[in-house]
């Protein structure tokens, strides 16, 4: 049976216990992660299917869309019942692929409670600030984030593609349970974010974390680890994250449900730690400069 429990549990906050293998609800939108998706029946089924698949950690953000992923989520999965919904706010959207950094923290409140409407919960369970905005003081970003706390508008929060230096600032002012980096077999510049993260205990989220570039041509390392295994050169990859780290969370995402299942079966392959160190040093040669 194809099942995300077999990828393991981890705890978020030391509160909230998830499958390590999660669920991006970005793809479930339309092009450019604007509008409402092309096949709205098949976004719906792929949503549904997540509990039946034991997925029981959702990440989105008001941005996709923008609002448009959030809704789809409280159509097909509300009430919720042993689900984590995690979503995030500070991005917003003038059209498709196009992102802009809003950090006040008026609007960063305003969001958050926006998006506790359309998911229809009393309580966001995780809640991250999708990036910091640079020209709004960090200080001012993180208070507003403590406030959302304090007024039980969020539970836990957490952090987007940030360094350690700015996880430290914020964890003086407020709790850090997640930092959701870029992060893949090939893409790697977050390793001492995700080893802070390690030692910390805190979730560590990669996004993009099926990518494996030139890795998965075929007569690759990886390409015959996957013959090897009956799997995916993609599959391998994100077996290959699950093994790096016991804090780490990957969320694929898609919007059909045969590819939902293809990722949640990576969950069941178990790489020899011999696989995962030679996959991890070929792919260290074809990191990004």
């Amino acid at each position: 049976m194809v099942s995300a429990a077999k990828s393991g549990v981890f705890s978020i906050g030391g509160k909230t216990k998830v499958h390590r293998l999660g669920f991006g609800a970005m793809r479930v939108t339309g092009d450019g992660i604007w509008g409402p998706p092309k096949d709205k029946a098949e976004a719906l089924a792929t949503l549904k299917r997540l509990p039946e698949l034991e997925v029981d950690f959702i990440d989105t953000a008001d941005a996709y869309g923008p609002e448009v992923s959030e809704d789809l989520i409280r159509e097909a999965l509300h009430p919720y019942k042993g689900l984590l919904i995690a979503t995030k706010g500070g991005l917003t959207r003038s059209g498709p692929n196009q992102w802009q950094t809003k950090g006040d923290p008026n609007y960063l409140v305003t969001a958050a409670k926006k998006s506790r409407e359309r998911l229809k919960v009393d309580t966001i369970g995780l809640w991250q600030l999708h990036r910091i905005d640079p020209d709004v003081p960090r200080g001012e970003q993180f208070a507003a984030i403590k406030s959302l706390l304090d007024e039980g508008v969020i539970a836990q929060a957490g952090l987007s593609e940030v360094s350690v230096e700015e996880i430290e600032a914020a964890r003086k002012v407020f709790p850090v349970v997640t930092v959701q980096n870029q992060y893949n077999l090939v893409t790697r510049g977050s390793e001492d974010v995700l080893d802070y993260c390690e030692k910390h205990n805190i979730g560590f989220i990669p996004w993009f974390p099926l990518a494996a570039g030139d890795l998965a041509k075929p007569g690759s390392l990886l390409d015959g680890i996957a013959k090897k295994h009956k799997a995916t050169p993609a599959q391998i990859a994100l077996a290959w994250v699950l093994k790096r780290s016991p804090v780490m969370l990957p969320i694929p995402g898609t919007g059909k449900v045969k590819h939902l299942e293809e990722n949640v079966a990576a969950a069941d392959i178990v790489l020899s730690d011999e696989d995962f160190k030679a996959l991890d040093k070929e792919a260290k040669k074809h990191a990004p400069a």
